[in-house]
């Protein structure tokens, strides 16, 4: 899926229909040309970069934009009024429209065809504004800043334009609720001024009883020959309408019954592709939804925002398990998500897949927000609403069939926790239990859910159990794995544990004291006779279930815990908090082994896989975060790393042992090892057989023909020919080693035959881009200390070398003249007898 960021607010978008350009405008009356082409439904993710930024398009902020059929000109609308057209490949202003009164409200493109090819018999553009006024402009024709028509008759803002094929009909729908169709080549109409042709009738009237937002015409395929077209509005649906019936042919979507949920699930608008043949919806609650003309079906539905994430859960199959994943958010809609094979595949694989990862499904039913999910191995799904209901929700035999098969109504206040019980050998869950803020928890029901066919009505449940159970409202829900014990977490800082007896009565068998403050997660180990509760006094405690004492406690979140969950065989512990963090423990040492930041704010879901190798965690800054187990990958990486590292030891050690000098150098730097490139040059430096400080300093060639630079042919020739890349990597080291005293010999040694075997326009090549690049980390990371953050350049290079240098070179004077005074004094000891060569007073 293509990405693109901006720091304004998009007022609207739209999508070239000869290739796959975007336009959007912003608030900030800029406008941005992305010409790069769409990806395909399989490509991997990928950002769209601006080939085009036009500064100051307009001088308000632009509320509406169209492309031409041609995909070379844009048109758009701006709050003063006016309407610019704009060449896309060149950028420059071709027309300009005055004369709206007041916000441009919709625009609308007509080409038609001449006999010629690439000839156009008619070019109109059809704006709408606030003023209620349709108008058209011919583009072609001279002068064409005067509309050539204006369409009076809406009472109320128009919203969706659109032209019939032959270009004799323009409809119009608005925010009046109604559609008007209008012909331009009425006979029968009066003409509006002598000698011009006759001004467009309004010939039909269609009321369809709801706000119209977006509206167009269906091409000839979708249309079956007749003047068809689409609106999308308030109600949240598609309709495609017989324009002389004044019929609705088909609906799209779910109509929004709530008055309050209208204007979070309206359309905005709605986008026709006849090579596809759908319609795709864009709602206020930034969903898209795209349906077949042809099959009535939806194809997909992607969620644009999932606002402040609250539960989540893997769902499964009877044949296969975590086939989905399903989102509780700040919202009445339950979001489902398919989810990669968690079981078998990596998550590395996610982008091939990303066609299908990004269609999600949206289950309506609730009323107000959803703060609890429950998922049984039969793939039933339960949720706890703010509108005090419970619904169980099944899949059909696609997975965007999704229906509500249970209703569960009789609590009194929201209820914000639940569990499936009594799980058969088949994966069927036998009742639900439900915590609410009206402090009782019940128990339904499901054999009559388990015994009928699914239905377009939900089955109402009945409740075997109501038990007050709390002092405060309940936060938390957990079934042990026997399935006879459930366990609760309130507000009123405490955690019980009831059994469920015969007839799916509870018994109250122990209560967890010693939480400062209220529990929001219970849990219990799946291995263990123990149970984990996480609390909002920023601790998680593991109770035992025989005496209910304290084990452990856990203390490491620095705000409250409001997830917990056991791990690796119960032998780990996981818990998210509101300081954004997930954490893993060892119940065994109590330590925090691992903690995943990647949130910024409270983490209030945490779904973990039935292997137990993948996390999700879902939290307040909208995030979804998906984790892997790389414990036996980064374990296996380890052991092909240690196992090549010992083999490269072994070449190197070969290669010193057979004086194969070069062969040497280059694996240690390739190995990326100073110490052993350092210990060989050392070796060397010390088996010369000259000198050192002569054949440093002597101007005699001769000598330098006698003696190697560094004490091996094979190492002159060597630093001699290294390509440039190895080159700046070993200067990296020589500046590493120089700024040492110890090491600063044999620094000064390889420094000095590089630049007397090297030319310094060698010196600089090996720094330039191409061969410096990737090696800024890798040389910053081997000088010890440093922590700069930087690219080494040849600047930073002599920055590091110049000032050592001339210290080890004012050392090595001193301890010269020192050396003087040494022969001095033992001369005068010889009583005076000078030291051959030596004049004791020329000694300053």
């Amino acid at each position: 899926m293509a990405e693109t960021r901006w720091s304004d607010v998009s007022t609207t978008r739209r999508a070239a229909p000869a290739c796959c350009r975007a336009r959007l405008p912003d608030s900030s009356k800029h406008t941005r040309n992305l010409s790069k082409y769409l990806p395909a439904p399989t490509s991997t993710l990928s950002k769209l970069h601006p080939t085009r930024h036009i500064s100051r398009a307009h001088d308000a902020p632009v509320h509406v934009c169209t492309i031409d059929p041609t995909s070379s000109l844009l048109a758009s609308g701006s709050a003063d009024g006016i309407v610019k057209i704009h060449d896309l490949r060149r950028g420059h202003l071709t027309h300009l429209f005055r004369g709206h009164g007041g916000i441009v409200s919709a625009l609308r493109f007509f080409y038609k065809p001449g006999e010629a090819a690439g000839a156009w018999d008619t070019m109109w553009l059809v704006t709408a504004s606030a003023d209620t006024r349709v108008r058209i402009f011919d583009l072609a024709a001279p002068g064409t800043s005067t509309p050539i028509a204006v369409l009076e008759g809406h009472v109320s803002v128009p919203r969706g334009l659109g032209v019939s094929l032959d270009g004799r009909y323009v409809v119009s729908g608005g925010r009046d609720a109604v559609v008007l169709i209008w012909d331009t080549r009425s006979e029968g109409a009066a003409k509006s001024k002598k000698g011009k042709k006759p001004a467009p009738a309004l010939i039909k009237t269609i009321p369809v009883l709801e706000r119209v937002e977006a509206l167009g015409v269906l091409e000839e395929e979708d249309s079956d020959g007749r003047l068809r077209f689409y609106t999308g509005g308030q109600r949240g649906v598609v309709r495609v309408w017989d324009a002389w019936e004044a019929t609705t042919l088909a609906t799209f979507g779910q109509e929004v019954e709530d008055e309050e949920a209208e204007e979070s699930r309206q359309i905005l608008d709605v986008i026709y592709t006849p090579t596809t043949h759908t319609l795709s919806s864009i709602h206020a609650d930034q969903n898209v939804l795209t349906f077949d003309l042809r099959t009535h079906q939806r194809t997909h539905q992607i969620v644009g925002y999932n606002d402040e994430v609250i539960d989540a859960v893997f769902l499964s199959q009877p044949a296969k398990r975590d086939t989905h994943l399903a989102l509780a958010t700040n919202s009445s809609l339950i979001r489902i998500y398919p989810t990669p094979d968690v079981s078998h595949a990596e998550i590395d694989n996610v982008p091939d897949r990303s066609s299908s990862l990004l269609n999600a499904n949206l289950l309506a039913g609730h009323s107000d927000i959803v703060l609890a999910l429950s998922a049984a191995p039969n793939g039933w799904l339960a949720s706890g609403a703010k509108d005090n209901e419970v619904r169980i929700w099944t899949s059909g035999e696609k997975d965007l069939e999704w229906h509500c098969i249970g209703l569960c109504a009789g609590h009194a206040e929201s209820v914000g926790a639940l569990v499936f019980g009594g799980i058969d050998s088949s994966g069927v869950p036998r009742f639900l239990v439900t915590g609410s803020q009206d402090r009782t928890i019940k128990v339904w029901d499901l054999k009559e859910l388990a015994s009928s066919p699914v239905s377009s009505t939900p089955v109402k449940l009945k409740s075997l159990t109501t038990l007050k159970a709390h002092d405060k409202d309940i936060n938390a829900l957990d079934f042990a794995p026997n399935g006879r014990l459930v366990a609760t977490g309130s507000q009123d800082k405490t955690s019980k544990v009831f059994e469920v007896a015969t007839g799916s009565d509870l018994a109250l068998v122990g209560t967890l004291k010693g939480h400062k403050r209220g529990v929001w997660s219970v849990r219990f180990s799946p291995v263990d006779r123990v149970i984990a509760t996480g609390s909002g006094d920023r601790t998680v405690k593991l109770w035992s279930l025989d005496d209910w004492a304290c084990l452990k406690t856990f203390e490491g979140h620095t705000n409250s815990i409001l997830r917990v969950n056991f791990l690796s065989r119960a032998t780990q512990l996981l818990s998210a908090g509101s300081d954004g963090l997930v954490k893993l423990w060892s119940i065994r040492t109590e330590e925090c082994i691992a903690t995943m930041d990647a949130h910024e704010d409270k983490v209030w879901a945490l779904a973990v896989s039935a292997d137990e190798r993948t996390i999700v965690s879902g939290a307040a800054d909208s995030k979804v975060v998906i984790w892997r187990d790389a414990t036996e990958e980064e374990q296996r990486e380890k052991e092909d790393e240690r196992a090549k590292g010992v083999e490269l030891e072994q070449n190197f050690s070969n290669y010193v042992a057979l004086n194969d000098y070069r062969n040497a150098i280059l694996l240690a730097l390739n190995m990326d090892h100073p110490g052993r490139l350092y210990n060989l040059f050392r070796n060397l430096r010390a088996s010369r057989s000259s000198d050192p400080i002569s054949s440093l300093v002597s101007p005699n060639p001769a000598s330098e023909a006698a003696h190697t630079i560094t004490g091996s042919a094979t190492v002159d020739t060597t630093l001699a020919t290294l390509a440039g890349k190895d080159l700046a990597r070993l200067l990296g080291h020589v500046r590493t080693w120089n700024a040492s005293a110890r090491t600063s010999a044999v620094a000064q040694t390889v420094l000095h035959a590089i630049l007397r075997l090297r030319t310094a326009e060698d010196i600089v090549a090996a720094f330039e881009k191409d061969d410096a690049e990737g090696l800024a980390a890798e040389l910053n990371s081997q000088i010890r200390g440093s922590k700069s953050k930087e690219p080494l350049d040849l600047r930073s290079l002599l920055d590091g070398l110049i000032p050592y240098t001339e210290r080890h070179l004012t050392r090595a004077e001193r301890l010269v003249q020192d050396s003087f005074v040494v022969d001095y004094i033992l001369g005068e000891m010889d009583m005076g007898v000078a030291v051959t060569g030596l004049d004791a007073m020329e000694v300053s």
